[in-house]
């Protein structure tokens, strides 16, 4: 395996050049959790996704200069303001007045002004003037959150601020790579989270996707999971039709057949709340490097905006491949169209029987459902709430 983590104590791993259809005898983690506990097992599709990390609610271009946005997690309204010196950050997107969103307000200064009476708030959230009263007694203010911009993305820490430090944003990719082209790609989807990570993770649904690259045939070389984390490694061989172009610029190279397709390691992970894939080709190359997350807008978590990041090496001409890139985009673009169609299907099957009746037979499957449900946030939480800051009391 090229680029693969050693095991240790705390991963499982299936047999070297396992086929896909020997792993699927044994019955889903859910079946045997239930017949452990007694107890039902926790509906996935209800597990709301964890605050307590880093999401991206924006890519930087969104929030101009002296503009502000409004976005959502999970159904909290939050406003994104860009300051006249360029900083970004993040507010309850409510007037504590009057209650009317943040975002149809004024940006002032380092500062945003409601658009009904022109309370005014710094990036704190705290209130510093009321025009018709002055500054001397100002009213309690609004929750901000830590907010912070990286690689064309506006994260925003919606659990307990008191983490944010130790909890840093993740690697993105291969972004700052100057060896790699990146494209940044993302849509509304509507559907769970958990149907994302599950149908980026299972690649034995290339059937799909028939259309656009040919037969493939999906190969396991062995799964791992650890503390908040799960990934398992593919290969791939083609079974019927050629190459498609958009592969062919991902690897710099065509080839015919299965010579050598089937010797390149993709290998999937997720951690959570992350997902990433990576293909590397035989001389351990890291010709792919996918960074991607799905942020619930809906208090329901029925609906996420998909935030990607593809980062594609450059072959030895670079100006081929940016020549090639439209093609990529357009290659790209129809996969996802093809997932995206597929997961609300199985979003409305759920939302139709009321349960998630799905009877999982692929281990590692079993192993993300597991970890999705235990990093998920924990069932008296419900739905993510906001720590609000009181009424408008007055302070001195």
């Amino acid at each position: 395996m090229h680029g693969v983590p050693s095991l240790d104590s705390n991963t499982i791993d299936a047999p070297a050049e396992a086929p896909i259809e020997s792993l699927i005898d044994s019955p889903s983690d859910d079946a045997r959790a239930d017949a452990a506990t007694g107890s039902p097992v926790r509906d996935l599709r209800r597990v709301p996704i964890h605050p307590d990390h880093w999401y991206p609610l924006a890519w930087s271009h969104e929030v101009k200069r002296g503009k502000a946005l409004g976005v959502s997690f999970a159904g909290e309204p939050i406003v994104l303001v860009r300051t006249e010196s360029g900083v970004a950050f993040a507010l309850e997107d409510r007037c504590a007045h009057r209650q009317v969103p943040l975002h149809g307000g004024v940006v002032d200064g380092e500062t945003i002004r409601c658009c009904y009476h022109g309370w005014t708030y710094d990036c704190t959230g705290r209130c510093v003037d009321i025009p018709y009263l002055g500054r001397e007694r100002l009213p309690n203010g609004v929750r901000s959150y830590p907010c912070r911009e990286e690689e064309g993305l506006i994260f925003v820490f919606p659990g307990n601020p008191a983490l944010a430090e130790e909890r840093s944003p993740p690697p993105l990719a291969s972004v700052a790579d100057k060896a790699y082209k990146t494209r940044r790609f993302g849509r509304e989807v509507k559907c769970h989270y958990s149907f994302m990570h599950e149908n980026l993770m299972d690649m034995n649904h290339q059937f799909l996707h028939r259309k656009q690259m040919g037969q493939m045939r999906a190969r396991s070389l062995g799964r791992r999971r650890g503390d908040g984390w799960v990934e398992v490694d593919y290969t791939f061989a083609r079974t019927a039709g050629d190459q498609p172009i958009g592969e062919a610029l991902v690897f710099g190279q065509s080839r015919k057949g299965t010579q050598g397709a089937d010797k390149d390691v993709m290998t999937i992970r997720t951690e959570y709340p992350y997902q990433t894939l990576q293909i590397r080709t035989t001389d351990s190359t890291l010709v792919m490097n996918l960074w991607i997350v799905y942020v619930p807008l809906d208090r329901e978590q029925r609906t996420n905006r998909t935030f990607g990041l593809l980062s594609i090496r450059k072959p030895g001409i670079p100006v081929l491949l940016d020549m090639a890139w439209p093609l990529l985009v357009w290659f790209t673009e129809r996969i996802f169209k093809e997932d995206r169609w597929i997961v609300e299907r199985e979003q409305e099957a759920h939302d139709r029987q009321g349960a998630d009746w799905n009877h999982e037979v692929f281990p590692v499957i079993n192993d993300l459902r597991a970890l999705l449900r235990e990093c998920g946030a924990p069932p008296e939480a419900g739905h993510f709430k906001g720590v609000r800051i009181g009424p408008a009391e007055a302070v001195t």
